[in-house]
């Protein structure tokens, strides 16, 4: 019997997973949390083989989670569990130490592959979004990674992705909020970008973050 913690801020999908996961007979659920406090408090106590992770829950962001999650019980094989299906989400979830990957919507034959995998070593990726990497990977390097950026371009793109607003990259960089915004529509026009989550995607695509 392979024993499972569930972490999500929405007893709905806690209970949904539940019952998805009686199905097989093989599952039994060890651990509920809601939250990030919740969880470690829990993990004192009872640690289970496998831990389904929402990634977005209101006292804590999901990556900083992972890792204390990882410190407290180091062995603890972690599925990330969200809605979102950008490539830069896997990226910086795996880079914190979680070996899956998982989107909300998916059946029970990907939740089950999901765990197996994870308890036999191998890391796993939704193979909605796998099949995304796989896209980008032949065809996502589009135009718009072949324009040239200067080096003052690619520092202040890697802080906008980073989340630094105009005047924290202008403190950073020793300019002014002004030649910030003058760079940021350069990057806008010279990409053929017109929002900050566009510059994110194009600041992965370039190995920035």
């Amino acid at each position: 019997m392979t024993t499972i913690g569930i972490v999500d801020d929405h007893p709905l999908i806690i209970e949904g997973l539940v019952q998805m996961l009686d199905t097989f007979g093989q599952f039994e659920v060890v651990l509920k949390a809601h939250n990030g406090e919740d969880l470690l408090s829990a993990l004192g106590t009872t640690v289970p083989d496998v831990l389904l992770l929402d990634i977005e829950l209101p006292d804590i962001e999901g990556t900083a989670l992972c890792s204390s999650v990882l410190e407290k019980c180091p062995e603890l094989p972690i599925i990330a569990l969200t809605n979102h299906d950008e490539v830069l989400y896997v990226r910086k979830m795996m880079r914190n130490g979680a070996m899956g990957y998982l989107l909300k919507g998916t059946d029970q034959q990907g939740l089950v592959e999901a765990i197996n995998s994870v308890i036999s070593g191998k890391q796993f990726i939704d193979r909605e979004i796998e099949r995304s990497i796989i896209n980008l990977a032949i065809t996502g390097r589009n135009a718009a990674v072949n324009v040239k950026l200067t080096n003052r371009e690619c520092e202040i793109l890697a802080l906008i992705a980073h989340e630094h607003s105009n005047q924290e990259i202008a403190d950073r960089l020793f300019l002014s909020v002004r030649t910030v915004e003058s760079h940021r529509h350069s990057l806008n026009q010279k990409l053929n970008i017109k929002t900050a989550a566009g510059l994110v995607r194009e600041a992965y695509l370039r190995g920035l973050i």
